[in-house]
């Protein structure tokens, strides 16, 4: 067995058990970084995806991609996940909060984030706000497929739009 000697080396063995589907040995090596080094932020968010995706236990991933912000504010991967699981959560203000910094964050999609501001605003009944949330996702990518999402997302509200309006009939005598 090869001795991992940094907590660098650790966590890249810890990325090719994940690349490999060893997921027991990947989640048994992101514990060890956190209890070896628990300043190391990007174990924060792997242990949160673990927990967000593998084991559905969303309070727990909140917490590890909540501490891997608090320790390395400027890591983008970490806030596409933690807005998605906010507005799971339900937790639209956060969100809302948590997007707002995303989107200074240098390396953040911001395709992404606004997708999930709209995602969120549409949950919350708000199709206007969620109009401009697609409207700003679409200009900001720069792929065909994800740009026809945007549209079809567009669609969608404005058929929810229109859905809302109320009939008006005319008597014809």
């Amino acid at each position: 067995m090869d001795i991992l000697y940094t907590v660098e080396e650790k966590y890249l063995q810890a990325i090719e058990e994940l690349h490999y589907g060893e997921l027991p040995k990947a989640l048994h090596f992101f514990h060890e970084i956190v209890n070896s080094d628990p300043e190391y932020a990007r174990a924060y968010y792997q242990l949160g995806s673990f927990y967000y995706y593998q084991f559905k236990n969303y309070q727990t991933a909140g917490y590890y991609y909540k501490k891997c912000i608090e320790l390395e504010a400027d890591f983008p991967d970490v806030y596409e996940h933690y807005l998605k699981l906010l507005i799971t959560l339900k937790m639209h203000k956060l969100a809302q909060n948590i997007a707002k910094k995303a989107l200074t964050v240098p390396g953040v999609c911001k395709a992404h984030i606004h997708e999930s501001l709209g995602l969120n605003a549409e949950e919350l009944q708000d199709f206007a706000t969620a109009k401009e949330h697609y409207k700003q996702a679409a200009l900001a990518t720069a792929s065909q497929t994800e740009h026809e999402l945007f549209q079809d997302h567009l669609k969608r509200i404005k058929d929810k739009q229109t859905a809302n309006l109320n009939m008006v009939y005319a008597y014809q005598s």
